[in-house]
Parts: C-alpha cells; sequence; structure tokens
C-alpha cells in the first residue's frame, strides 16, 4: 500500500472532526471519497497532507510513518493536492504557476513542465496569460498541472468539478484516467458528482460524521440515490 491510515483522529482546536478512520490505498489506484458536505472529508485531506495533525493514529506514506512529519516534506516525499477552489496564483502566469508546482520535482524545470503539458495540451497556449484571468476550467486544468509538476506518487483532488462546465469537467476525468493507467499515480478524489467519480474509482469510501461508514464499487454508488 502506498498509503495506510490507522485509527486516525484530528479536529480543529477542542473540536474533534475525524474518528478512528482507517483506510489505505494502493499504488494506481484511485479511491473514492463520497458523503454530504460537513463530514470531515476536506478535514481528512488535510490531515494525511500535515496542514492538520493527528491527534491520534498513525499516517504511512510508502512506508514511512509521516505522522510528525511537517507538511512540506510530505510533498516533496510525494502527496500532491488541487485543493478546493483551485487556490492557483492568480497574479502570475499560467508558466510561474507552473515553475512554484515544479520546484518540488527536484527534477530539471522545463522538462517537467513540458511533460505535464503534453497530459494538458489545453494549457500550451496560455502560458503568458495571468492566472486571473483564465475561466474557471482552465485554472482547474492549472492547478492540476502546477500538481502534477510537483510530481506526486499520490494526488488528492477535492472537489475537482466545482463550478466547472461538463466538457472540462470531461477532459479532466480523461486526463486522470491515463495518468492512472499509464503512470499508475494513485489518487483521492473528493467529489459530489457520482458520475465523476465512477469513472475513475472502483473502490468508493462512505464518510459520514468524520469516519468511514462504509465501502463500495462504483457500480453501488451510481445506484446509491441519497445520503443515508
Amino acid at each position: 500500500m502506498i498509503l495506510e491510515l490507522n485509527g486516525v483522529g484530528a479536529g480543529y482546536g477542542r473540536i474533534p472532526i475525524l474518528h478512528h478512520v482507517d483506510m489505505s490505498v494502493a499504488e494506481g489506484e484511485c479511491v473514492g471519497l463520497w458523503g454530504p458536505n460537513g463530514m470531515g472529508k476536506t478535514t481528512l485531506l488535510k490531515t494525511i497532507l500535515g496542514y492538520l495533525p493527528a491527534t491520534q493514529g498513525s499516517i504511512n506514506f510508502m512506508s514511512e510513518d509521516v505522522t510528525p512529519v511537517a507538511a512540506h516534506v510530505r510533498a516533496r516525499k510525494g502527496l500532491g493536492l488541487v485543493p478546493q477552489g483551485r487556490q492557483i496564483f492568480p497574479a502570475l502566469t499560467v508558466l510561474e504557476n507552473l515553475r512554484m508546482g515544479a520546484a518540488l520535482s527536484g527534477e530539471g524545470e522545463r522538462h517537467v513542465i513540458e511533460e505535464v503539458l503534453e497530459q494538458l495540451p489545453r494549457l500550451k497556449s496560455l502560458l503568458k496569460r495571468t492566472g486571473g484571468l483564465l475561466s474557471g476550467g482552465e485554472q482547474q486544468l492549472l492547478a492540476l498541472a502546477r500538481c502534477l509538476c510537483g510530481r506526486p506518487k499520490l494526488m488528492m483532488l477535492d472537489e475537482p468539478t466545482e463550478g466547472i462546465q461538463p466538457s472540462i469537467n470531461e477532459e479532466i476525468a480523461e486526463t486522470l484516467r491515463r495518468l492512472i493507467s499509464e503512470k499508475s499515480l494513485a489518487m483521492i478524489v473528493v467529489e459530489q458528482k457520482r458520475e465523476f467519480i465512477a469513472v475513475l474509482a472502483k473502490r468508493v469510501l462512505l464518510m459520514q460524521k468524520g469516519s468511514i461508514a462504509g465501502e463500495m464499487t462504483a457500480a453501488e454508488l451510481l445506484a446509491h440515490d441519497t445520503f443515508h
């Protein structure tokens, strides 16, 4: 397993959010994380990344206990995030945003960026445009590309289709499918659109009240009408 969580708890101050979370992700596997808003999905991603400290349990990444390890060190080890709301640098150009991501890769910047642009060719004509002038869909593609420039071994995506037109969603889904199959990139996808998760993940974890309440296949997710 590339990632293993054992009994992980976390919260904000004295307010507990996560309770005894157990989950795992294999190399080249995409795991969907589904559930109502406010159930702890984003908090779980932040805890895996080290933005929030785990108050109990352990987080193992690539067979190493990273529970006490700082967030920037985890990023260099290969944990990447495409955050909700994209959070690109709006005053920087597309190329400058990609260079920020490539700084984590430890490889030649130009080579890394060129390779990522082959995966997301729509960005090639936008390299000199500032991020704030891009459409929502283009910003999401940039956020994805910036994360990929860091050479992640496990990429986490938080609501990647939020506020984006269907054609861009299809492009993102196809790119992610290709990365899983060709690059064996592991992923965790937090998403409200069941169809998007089902395209990528064979295994979907249902999150309720800060805990993993169950596991479904993609087909079972599509047949799941409501949260309960």
